[in-house]
């Protein structure tokens, strides 16, 4: 059932230390079969159609990212790349470019940058008979929905660009997605996660979605611990906007159906950049609470963390924004320990199960040595793959529709079928255009037990603090992105029918 509308609008580092939380074809594009009438890659026959549909092997894998065909990024410096320029496909970096939320804008041009580097490097794209390199733009939305207007129309009308991918807040994807609609480009929502905007009042054809939505939160959550039966008492603490207040709402509706048993013994919101919980963690500790579920992001994921530890409470956490590598190296291993993250990208234990995401990711550690500032910072020391492999995902579908019409673009992507690097598989649901795939818990560990997941030398992330160790998979049937039951599209079809 859909949440009360509202938007969600993030700011600040909350997108990036995401994308550190869930580090675990040219483009690579191997076995991906034509638009030509070339044979689709089937799945093999399951003998159980429930586990196929938990493994997501009912749908075939129509094009996949092979790490193993990466050329040496070791050049690749962001913040003095320069993208090419003339007969390019133009891509628009919708974000927050400049004032306090600027570390937005500098992270999503960190995982295009590095992407359209790499395909750059191998010659281009074939567009239209011609092989074309990527040009990115930057589309400085300063985090205003009027300023985000003026831009995407600036990018459309006078830049000649094809695509608008971003972006920071859901008032600034609607009006991405209005101008996309009205100019009949394409738009890509790659970070945010309200439902309402791929309802049926604002759909449009031409944007899709490609992350994942605050309801999937709650119900990996609940189904995780639902069948782990240990942990039974839960306190709610989050943000007092809309965004905590969703989060809030889907975990307690999805406990009620994955999780009955579990009582919920305590519930507080607290005003954003929140100096001081202290007195929420003192309820936390009389609750008896065995975990607090929070939607926090930094810097008040980073102080509610942080204080409890101070006080002594050595509740477990369960978040998707709490991942800060410098807090989490100022609580240190025990502090940072006894975490569960839920992960829209992971593709389980162990991380490396392919030569290519082994090559992929030593190629992002070889190139993050000459990182200059602001990229130097341990945000990016672990990668950057998650949200690059989203922008990945739409390099291949141009690749694949050899064209940067956006009606062939909409047939390829619908019902499209990727692959990323780590082995996740991400589907597109033609009918609302929206990406769905399993999800992962992922537990923090102490580095001497990091093994059974970062399986490559030096067999850990870090030792100075406790990290992903294990990962729960949560089967995608069980978390699917919301359905409007209002769009005609839809209607008739099955939340996990793609085509």
């Amino acid at each position: 059932m859909k949440r009360r509308k509202g938007f969600l609008l993030i700011l600040g580092l909350v997108s990036f230390f995401f994308l550190v939380a869930t580090l675990n074809y040219t483009l690579g594009i191997a076995a991906a079969p034509s638009q030509k009438g070339a044979p689709t890659q089937k799945a093999a026959a399951p003998k159980d159609v429930s586990l196929a549909i938990a493994d997501m092997t009912v749908y075939p894998i129509k094009a996949r990212y092979d790490g193993n065909q990466i050329p040496d990024m070791s050049d690749f410096e962001p913040s003095t790349w320069e993208p090419p320029t003339g007969d390019t496909i133009k891509i628009a970096i919708v974000a927050t470019f400049s004032g306090p939320a600027a570390a937005v804008g500098q992270g999503f041009w960190l995982n295009a940058a590095w992407a359209a580097h790499e395909v750059n490097k191998k010659g281009g794209i074939l567009v239209d008979g011609k092989k074309k390199l990527v040009e990115i733009i930057k589309a400085d939305t300063m985090s205003r929905p009027d300023q985000a207007k003026k831009i995407c129309e600036q990018m459309v009308l006078q830049k000649g660009v094809k695509f608008l991918w971003g972006a920071d807040g859901t008032p600034v994807v609607k009006v991405m997605f209005q101008t996309a609609a009205k100019y009949k480009v394409i738009a890509v929502n790659m970070i945010s996660l309200s439902e309402d905007l791929q309802d049926a009042e604002g759909w449009s054809p031409y944007c899709f979605s490609t992350w994942w939505q605050t309801s999937q939160v709650g119900k990996a959550f609940a189904y995780y611990f639902g069948q782990r039966k240990k942990e039974k008492k839960f306190y709610l603490l989050n943000q007092d906007y809309v965004y905590g207040h969703q989060m809030a709402e889907s975990f307690k509706a999805a406990l009620k159906e994955y999780y009955p048993e579990a009582q919920i013994v305590g519930e507080d919101f607290h005003k954003m950049f929140n100096p001081d919980f202290a007195p929420y963690l003192t309820k936390i500790k009389a609750s008896g609470a065995e975990v607090v579920f929070t939607g926090n992001w930094s810097v008040d994921a980073d102080n509610l963390l942080k204080q409890a530890r101070a006080m002594g409470l050595d509740v477990k956490f369960a978040h998707i924004y709490m991942n800060n590598p410098t807090n989490l190296t100022e609580v240190g291993i025990k502090g940072s320990s006894n975490m569960v993250l839920a992960s829209p990208y992971s593709a389980g234990a162990p991380m490396f199960k392919e030569p290519g995401y082994i090559k992929y990711y030593q190629e992002m550690q070889k190139a993050y040595k000459n990182f200059k500032p602001p990229y130097n910072q341990p945000t990016y020391a672990y990668g950057w793959d998650p949200v690059t492999m989203e922008f990945n995902w739409l390099l291949s579908v141009i690749e694949r529709a050899q064209s940067t019409d956006p009606e062939k673009i909409i047939k390829v992507w619908e019902g499209d079928v990727y692959q990323y690097v780590n082995g996740h598989v991400v589907a597109m649901r033609a009918c609302d255009h929206m990406a769905i795939g399993a999800i992962h818990i992922l537990e923090n560990l102490p580095p001497d037990k990091q093994k059974g997941y970062f399986n490559i030398p030096p067999y850990h992330f870090t030792d100075k603090f406790s990290y992903y160790g294990s990962a729960y998979r949560v089967p995608f049937d069980k978390v699917l992105p919301w359905m409007d039951p209002k769009l005609k599209r839809c209607q008739g079809k099955k939340p996990t029918d793609i085509q």
